[in-house]
């Protein structure tokens, strides 16, 4: 029989081997195209040998996977159900409150997730006006041209926001200045909103704001509208997104 000094001797090294799997799986979420151990380990600070053998484990409750050629570990399909599971309690949360937005305004509003180097769409709610923006659940969008892109990097620590920036840009082979675009964030925090003026897509406008939710993800809500439109009701939108940001802010409060 083990004695009290065993036993937290032994807690407290299960803890240890929680909290460096964690670190693993963080790192993995911010490199979505998958990582050798040795990246890995240097990333957490940790032995390769180490690495190796929390990998090991991870990947036998297929927490995180192999890539096609082996050579390098990414987040494997138990954490997409996992996660799943969190962004459906986020749509049910945010519902009605986007459909609200959307019937204040007969616009569409949409609720998307920051991912990685990425944000995607979760839920939309169409707008009834028969020119109208709308987008699949499931879609991927960029960052550093889009409202709902630019609002979710306003609320990261501003070195995190520069890297994922920067890799965007020579990812699509954008020329950029950081300090315009971090000065262009320092707006987006002060009024709380971000715009897209026919960046991402010719002749769409948007504006978006982010929250974090109760685990402390950031997402966003946006309002997409052909740019003719959007110039005419900019005011209306503007105030009709920051009262949906409050009440979602109130309820993840709760």
């Amino acid at each position: 029989m083990k004695d009290d000094g065993e036993d937290g001797a032994g807690a407290r090294s299960g803890i240890q081997v929680i909290a460096r799997a964690a670190s693993i799986l963080r790192v993995l979420r911010e490199n979505t195209d998958g990582m050798s151990l040795g990246q890995i380990a240097e990333k957490v600070e940790l032995p390769r040998s180490t690495v190796q053998r929390i990998v090991g484990a991870l990947q036998t409750e297929r927490l995180v996977m192999a890539t096609s050629s082996g050579g390098s570990i990414r987040l494997g399909p138990e954490i997409t159900k996992l996660s799943e599971a969190t962004r459906y309690s986020v749509v049910e949360d945010c519902r009605l409150i986007l459909s609200e937005l959307s019937r204040a305004l007969g616009e569409t509003a949409d609720l998307s997730v920051l991912r990685g180097a990425a944000v995607i769409f979760l839920d939309q709610v169409p707008g009834t006006h028969r020119l109208r923006a709308v987008s699949s659940v499931g879609e991927v969008f960029p960052l550093t041209t889009t409202a709902n892109g630019r609002a979710a990097l306003a609320m990261l620590p501003e070195d995190q926001a520069r890297r994922l920036v920067e890799e965007e840009w020579k990812r699509r082979h954008i020329e950029g200045s950081w300090d315009e675009f971090s000065a262009l964030l320092a707006r987006v925090r002060e009024t709380g909103l971000a715009y897209d003026i026919d960046e991402h897509t010719q002749g769409l406008s948007a504006v978006g704001g982010a929250f974090s939710d109760r685990n402390g993800e950031i997402h966003a809500l946006s309002v997409p509208v052909p740019s003719g439109r959007f110039a005419l009701r900019k005011a209306e939108i503007e105030a009709a997104l920051r009262h949906a940001l409050r009440a979602i802010e109130a309820q993840m409060a709760r």
